[in-house]
């Protein structure tokens, strides 16, 4: 058996019709740039998430400036995340002249540990900015009390990985100042290339991103701030348009993958261990424990389910016999970003953040999107 990861293809062949006249239609109409398309999905995520405002951009990358040059972010100014992320979160706090504190990581959902938040406070640090990684939301409750004691302070929640995740009913934009989210293509709402949003219930934060989007302008060629050059393509805001419409079912299928996929392994865990202790009994085999860790999701907060990632021991040479018996596999992310080259300069060693250090030495996604049938997680589960 071979197991396709994202399975693009066949998301595709699904809504084909309907993607592909979308596109002929902006092909026809020849308004690639800022097209009918972009207003019409920008309305339709406030209606899926009911956020106030939102505003398409280029990427999830561009989202990220986009809401923090929105809060006037400086050269200087401290910014607290998290050390396990894809690079885009610090690299962006970095580009503008800002400092990336790190903060590690619960152990359990691998998201920021909101405890260790307030010790790294000071009165440079402008931003707290949570990712709500392989697609679940931080402790959101315990970011707005930091808020209300720390007035000044704002959050942005970087959501590249969340779009459709809930916390206690409601969509995150609601817990946070702006709101950032990728349609990157592999996304569990993706587009056909680049695409990202901002999402914000503050009017005024809506008016200024979407003027920096367009090189600050607030008419043609008059400039109020100095900008950026990161409007979403009208061809890509159509693709995930339609896509926007199924998402939905696709979002409940994805919950649905995850919840075969751990009732699965969890069952081989039992049987295995079980045959581990007998072989225990009558020989000199050393049993080991935990060489299996599933995925947490606390049970105030829904998933998106970006990725299915598990921990495991001996990643590297499990990931090869996967890849021998036709499953593919991820690592997401194999080096905490403290430990990053380019951020030698911010003095952080080995040793600093040891959860993220731990996870990032043991995490492993396996194929994940809502298409995955019952006979290939069990063929997963069985070949893990």
């Amino acid at each position: 058996m071979k197991i396709d990861f994202a399975n693009l293809k066949y998301q595709h062949e699904l809504y084909k019709d309907e993607i592909e006249s979308a596109m002929l239609k902006v092909a026809r109409n020849c308004n690639f740039i800022m097209g009918e398309e972009v207003k019409e999905f920008e309305d339709n995520l406030c209606k899926f998430t009911g956020a106030k405002n939102a505003v398409t951009c280029s990427s999830g990358t561009d989202a990220l400036l986009l809401a923090m040059m929105a809060l006037d972010i400086k050269p200087g100014d401290e910014i607290i995340t998290t050390p396990f992320t894809f690079i885009a979160t610090a690299e962006t706090i970095a580009l503008l002249g800002a400092k990336p504190v790190f903060v590690d990581i619960d152990e359990k959902t691998y998201n920021i540990d909101v405890s260790k938040i307030e010790e790294k406070i000071t009165d440079k640090t402008k931003v707290i900015m949570p990712v709500s990684l392989y697609g679940q939301p931080a402790d959101l409750e315990a970011l707005q009390q930091l808020k209300i004691k720390h007035s000044k302070l704002k959050i942005i929640i970087d959501g590249a990985q969340s779009f459709g995740a809930t916390y206690k009913g409601k969509a995150e934009v609601h817990y946070t100042d702006i709101y950032t989210t990728s349609f990157f293509p592999a996304k569990p709402l993706g587009c056909y290339g680049d695409g990202g949003a901002v999402l914000t219930n503050n009017d005024e934060l809506a008016e200024k991103m979407r003027m920096l989007r367009v090189h600050g302008q607030n008419k043609r060629y008059h400039h109020k701030y100095i900008g950026m050059g990161g409007r979403m393509d009208t061809i890509q805001c159509a693709v995930v348009n339609v896509k926007l419409k199924h998402y939905e079912k696709d979002l409940a299928k994805r919950q649905e993958v995850a919840e075969k996929y751990s009732k699965v392994l969890s069952s081989k865990l039992e049987v295995g261990s079980e045959e581990l202790k007998e072989k225990k009994k009558t020989s000199n085999f050393q049993l080991e424990t935990s060489n299996l860790i599933l995925p947490t999701v606390k049970s105030d907060r829904t998933s998106a389910w970006a990725q299915y990632s598990i921990r495991v021991k001996n990643r590297d040479k499990l990931q090869l016999m996967l890849k021998e018996a036709g499953i593919p596999t991820a690592v997401h992310y194999p080096m905490p970003l403290h430990l990053q080259e380019c951020f030698e300069y911010l003095g952080y060693k080995e040793g600093n953040f040891p959860i993220a250090e731990k996870v990032s030495s043991e995490i492993m996604s396996l194929p994940m999107n809502p298409y995955l049938t019952d006979k290939e997680i069990e063929y997963i589960a069985t070949q893990l």
